[in-house]
C-alpha cells in the first residue's frame, strides 16, 4: 500500500534563489551598479552644463553639432546620435538579458514568470493610468502617456551604491527581472506608438541583415569584424526606415544564443554581454544621460513640473503608479495563485522596492523626447518632470529601505555564510551530506583544539598550586 501524496509545497514569492542565478545576477548588477553611479554623475555633469549660464551656450553647442554621411541619411547631431545610436547598445544587452531570461532564467518557467510579468505590467499600466487621468481632468496632452512607465535598475542600483543599503538577492533579482520585462514592453511600444512614418525600402534591407546575421549565428561563424560591420548597416537602415534604431539592437540581442553546448562553459550570449556591458552601462548610457537630461532648471520651470498636467502626470505616474502598480501585482499574484511571500521578507519590503522602481530616467528621458518631438518647450519640462519624479521616488525609497536595513544586513550576511570555506554559501549546501561531514571535521577539530587549550591551563594551574604550596613549607621552617 502506497503512502498518500502530499500536496506540493506552495511556491514562495521572492524566494532565495538557486546558486547560478544568484551568481549571474550579482555579476550583471556589479556591472550595473558602477555604470549606474556613473550615469548619476553625467545627470548631474548635464545639469550644471546647462543652468551655468557662461557654460550654457557651449552644452547647447556641443549637443547640436552634427556630423555624419549626409547621402546616407545619417547627418545627426550629437544628442541625436547618443539617443538613436548609443541606446541601441543599451537595449542589444536588454534583448540578451530578455533572452537569457526566456530560456534560462526565471522567465522559463511560466509559474515562476507570472510574478515579474504581472508586477510588470501593472507597473506601467498604472502610471499610464494615472498620467492619463491627471491629464483628462487638467486638459492636457495625453500623448506622454509612456513616458512614466519605465524603470531604470541602473540608476536604481546607484541609489543602493549610495544610500549603502543591501538588498537581500531575492529582491535585488525581483528588481533586475522588473526592468528586463519593463525594457521589453517599452521596446514594443516605442516600435507600435512611435512610428509614424515608414520607408518599406529601408526596412526591408534591415529585415534582410537581420537575416544574415540570424544565419551566421546559426552556422557558428566567429569574428567581431563580421558581427560589428553588420550590425552598423542593420543599425543605419533600421534608423531610416522610420521604426526607432534602438529595435535593431534588441533584435539583435534576441538572436544570440544563450544556451550552452557540450564543451562550452559559458553561451555564446552570455560571453558577448559580458563583454559589452560594461560599454553600455560605463559609457553608452552616461553619454545618453549627459546629452539627455540637461534642462534648464529654475523656481519658475520646477512651479510649471507641479502645475502643467503633462509635467505634473509624470511625477505622479513615476512616484505613485509605478510604486502602486509592481506592489499591487505582486499581492495580486499572490493572493490568487499557490504563491506565498518569503518568510524572510514582509509586504513592507515589496512596497519599498515597488517605490524605488520608480526611478525612471534612461527610457523615460528617450520615450519624452519622442511624445514630444515637435514642441521644445515641453519636452524639456517633461525631462524636468522626469529627473522630479525620479528624485523623489529615490528619496521614498531611501527612507522605507532604511528603516528594513538591518533586517536585509543579517539576511545579506546569511547569504554570505561560508563556514566550511568551499567557496558555496552553507544557505545551499543543507542537504548535502558532505556539507555535514565537513562541517562535523571542523567542529571536531575545533573541539580538540579547545580540549587542549584546557588541558594545558589545568596543567598549568596545578603546576602553580605545587609551586604556592611549596613556598609555604619554606616559609614554615624559618626561625620565628
Amino acid at each position: 500500500m502506497t503512502a498518500p501524496r502530499s500536496p506540493a509545497s506552495p511556491r514562495k514569492v521572492l524566494g532565495r534563489l538557486s546558486l547560478p542565478e544568484r551568481t549571474f545576477v550579482a555579476d550583471a548588477l556589479r556591472t550595473e551598479t558602477v555604470g549606474g553611479v556613473l550615469l548619476l554623475l553625467a545627470a548631474v555633469a548635464a545639469l550644471v552644463w546647462a543652468n551655468v549660464p557662461a557654460l550654457r551656450h557651449s552644452y547647447e553647442a556641443v549637443g547640436h553639432f552634427h556630423f555624419g554621411p549626409a547621402a546616407l541619411g545619417l547627418h545627426l547631431s550629437v544628442a541625436h546620435w547618443a539617443a538613436d545610436g548609443l541606446l541601441a547598445v543599451f537595449f542589444f544587452v536588454a534583448g540578451i538579458e530578455l533572452k537569457r531570461e526566456l530560456v534560462a532564467g526565471d522567465l522559463r518557467d511560466p509559474k515562476a514568470a507570472v510574478l515579474p510579468v504581472v508586477a510588470a505590467l501593472c507597473g506601467m499600466a498604472v502610471p499610464a493610468l494615472v498620467y492619463t487621468l491627471t491629464n483628462l481632468a487638467g486638459h492636457g496632452s495625453t500623448q506622454g502617456w509612456a513616458v512614466p512607465t519605465a524603470t531604470d535598475i541602473a540608476f536604481a542600483l546607484a541609489v543602493l551604491a549610495v544610500i549603502g543599503t543591501s538588498l537581500p538577492s531575492a529582491l535585488r533579482a525581483f528588481l533586475l527581472t522588473l526592468a528586463v520585462v519593463d525594457d521589453l514592453f517599452a521596446i514594443l511600444i516605442i516600435a507600435v506608438f512611435f512610428t509614424d512614418r515608414l520607408n518599406f525600402a529601408a526596412l526591408g534591407g534591415a529585415a534582410a541583415g537581420l537575416l544574415v546575421f540570424w544565419l551566421l549565428l546559426r552556422k557558428g561563424v566567429r569574428g567581431w569584424w563580421v558581427y560589428v560591420p553588420l550590425a552598423v548597416v542593420i543599425w543605419a537602415l533600421m534608423y531610416n526606415s522610420g521604426v526607432h534604431a534602438t529595435i535593431a539592437g534588441v533584435a539583435m540581442g534576441l538572436m544570440l544564443r544563450c544556451t550552452t553546448r557540450d564543451g562550452e562553459e559559458h553561451a555564446p550570449g552570455e560571453h558577448i554581454e559580458h563583454l559589452v556591458r560594461p560599454l553600455s552601462a560605463g559609457l553608452c548610457v552616461p553619454l545618453f544621460a549627459l546629452f539627455s537630461a540637461g534642462v534648464v532648471v529654475s523656481g519658475g520651470a520646477l512651479r510649471d513640473v507641479f502645475t502643467r498636467p503633462e509635467t505634473l502626470g509624470v511625477v505622479l505616474g513615476l512616484v505613485v503608479g509605478k510604486t502602486l502598480g509592481i506592489f499591487g501585482g505582486t499581492w495580486l499574484t499572490a493572493r490568487f495563485t499557490r504563491a506565498s511571500l518569503s518568510e524572510d521578507l514582509a509586504w513592507a519590503d515589496v512596497f519599498a522596492v515597488a517605490s524605488l522602481a520608480g526611478i525612471g530616467f534612461t527610457v523615460s528621458l528617450l520615450i519624452g523626447e519622442l511624445a514630444f518631438a515637435p514642441n521644445a518647450v515641453l519636452t524639456d519640462e517633461v525631462k524636468a518632470a522626469v529627473l522630479c519624479g525620479s528624485l523623489i521616488a529615490a528619496v521614498c525609497a531611501t527612507a522605507l529601505l532604511k528603516i528594513r536595513n538591518a533586517r536585509y544586513r543579517r539576511l545579506c550576511a546569511e547569504e554570505e555564510r561560508d563556514d566550511d570555506h568551499d567557496g558555496v554559501p552553507d544557505v545551499y549546501e543543507q542537504d548535502d551530506p558532505a556539507y555535514h561531514l565537513r562541517m562535523a571535521e571542523i567542529h571536531e577539530n575545533k573541539a580538540a583544539e579547545h580540549r587542549r587549550i584546557a588541558a594545558e591551563r589545568a596543567a598549568a594551574a596545578r603546576h602553580g598550586l605545587q609551586e604556592v604550596a611549596g613556598g609555604a613549607g619554606e616559609e614554615g621552617d624559618r626561625p620565628a
